[in-house]
């Protein structure tokens, strides 16, 4: 079942989500201040493209310096990224079929806005992480 949402994702939303979150990293990566984020758009971007049967749990380890990173990337690019999980959110709720999709764009909103000090890991091992 999986399978299936990540395909019928892939096309509606999670390819042009993908794009924005690989073209955020590699603006991002042009200086070497900004490659850690850069690192962070690939990961989200990878998650963003296949999000089923993956979620995201804090890290207990992560501490100011993620805190310090999150403000650095919401300025940067977060809030772009947000609104574009908000706008493919709203046009995806727009159809029926589509609803279930666009409140798993909205579920990606905190993740693009602070996703520093997260980890991204295989739904069936969230628990044993916490």
């Amino acid at each position: 079942m999986k399978t299936i949402l990540n395909v019928i994702w892939l096309v509606l939303s999670g390819f042009w989500l993908f794009l924005g979150y690989l073209l955020a990293g590699l603006l991002l990566c042009i200086t070497i201040i900004g490659i850690p984020f850069g690192i962070a758009a690939f990961r989200i971007g990878i998650y963003a493209l296949w999000p089923f049967g993956y979620t995201t749990v804090e890290r207990r380890d992560a501490g100011a310096p993620s805190c310090i990173g999150n403000v650095l990337w919401l300025i940067l690019a977060g809030w772009w990224l947000a609104l574009a999980h908000i706008f493919t959110g709203i046009a995806l709720c727009v159809t029926i079929i589509g609803i279930p999709f666009g409140i798993a764009n909205f579920k990606l909103i905190p993740v693009s806005l602070m996703p520093l000090g997260r980890d991204i890991v295989r739904t069936d091992q969230s628990f044993a992480t916490r």
